[in-house]
């Protein structure tokens, strides 16, 4: 480390390390949560976070699985179809996911606050492409990116209880479909053309449907101790214009902090995932990809997550909350050929006002 990165490391912990603000780094959740807490009456709190996820390698089940035993073995649904060869010819060997959230948090009374949330997602996918119909002989490899604003949620946290040092909200939110579901890119087959197509579902930045976001959140705290509980679902509301609608999602996690000091905390948090298939199919997206086929999507993944809460006590970081989150996955049940995921990076920061 230089000097002036060590000057600015003794600013930085200098800023949020002043003694005396009444409020504790520990009382919202890891950054990596989202509708966990509420807001006085007339409080306003505006937030934005930035969400890096990377998947490398692909599983099917619990079992890793190699692209060459991928294009030996797994038939393609659209054999039968022009140039539609008997099994899969492309096989995606990586992707990063770098989503960019803005919030916003309004409470009009003491019971009830209002939360909305945007954001603009980029993605990147790396594809192998094999020669031909048969074998495991490479042609190239070929990268396709797609980038856009996505859904918006719009929820409405209502708090049941307070109580001491516990509290509990019901969490009802609506998620609407800003976001597109016809990007496109170039690809190259393996017939070694470069046409120009519709992008796979895990590529597309919107859902294109109504999404129902229902959740219940506890949380408690006991000294230098704070702990939670989340757990939250993503009801689709019918297909989207496309003829198909992603899988319900079913999400819970626990976690528990330790205050260090009154302005930072760290946090240890287990999550699990559950994602149904797509239900449908866009009958513009085929191709001899794994990603092509709406079966192979969705799955079950459980992840063990550290963080740390930063709270600002005086001068501009006066109720100025700075967070980051590292979570590795310890689980992944997969359905069909799919990206395993490797780890996922949150870094947020939020402002009361």
């Amino acid at each position: 480390m230089n000097r002036i990165q060590k000057i600015a490391l003794y600013i930085f912990v200098g800023l949020f390390s002043v003694q005396g603000y009444a409020q504790r780094p520990d009382s919202h959740a890891p950054i990596g949560v989202m509708g966990d807490h509420t807001h006085a009456k007339g409080e306003w709190m505006v937030s934005y976070r930035y969400m890096r996820m990377w998947m490398e390698g692909n599983r099917i089940g619990t079992n890793n699985v190699t692209p060459n035993e991928i294009v030996t073995t797994i038939p393609n649904r659209f054999f039968g179809n022009p140039m539609q060869p008997p099994t899969l010819r492309v096989v995606p060997a990586y992707m990063s996911m770098d989503m960019h959230m803005l919030g916003a948090m309004y409470a009009p009374t003491d019971w009830l606050t209002l939360m909305a949330m945007t954001n603009f997602i980029e993605n990147n996918m790396n594809h192998i492409t094999y020669r031909g119909g048969m074998g495991t002989n490479v042609l190239g490899n070929f990268i396709t990116q797609t980038r856009g604003l996505g859904d918006t949620r719009i929820v409405g946290l209502f708090k049941l209880l307070k109580k001491a040092n516990h509290q509990v909200n019901f969490n009802a939110g609506v998620s609407i479909p800003t976001g597109s579901l016809t990007e496109q890119d170039d690809i190259l087959t393996p017939l070694n053309t470069e046409p120009m197509v519709r992008v796979p579902y895990p590529m597309q930045i919107g859902s294109g449907t109504y999404d129902l976001l229902p959740g219940i959140t506890y949380t408690g705290f006991r000294n230098k101790i704070a702990w939670g509980a989340q757990l939250s679902g993503v009801v689709r509301l019918g297909k989207n214009d496309s003829e198909y609608a992603f899988g319900n999602k079913v999400m819970g996690t626990a976690w528990g902090s330790y205050r260090i000091q009154k302005w930072i905390s760290t946090s240890l948090r287990v999550a699990y995932e559950q994602t149904g298939k797509v239900d449908g199919i866009d009958p513009q997206i085929m191709a001899p990809v794994q990603t092509a086929n709406p079966e192979f999507l969705g799955g079950q993944r459980a992840d063990v997550a550290l963080g740390v809460n930063l709270l600002g006590i005086e001068g501009f970081t006066k109720n100025m909350r700075l967070a980051a989150e590292f979570a590795l996955p310890v689980y992944q049940n997969l359905n069909g050929p799919q990206l395993e995921t490797d780890y996922v990076l949150t870094l947020g920061v939020q402002y009361a006002f």
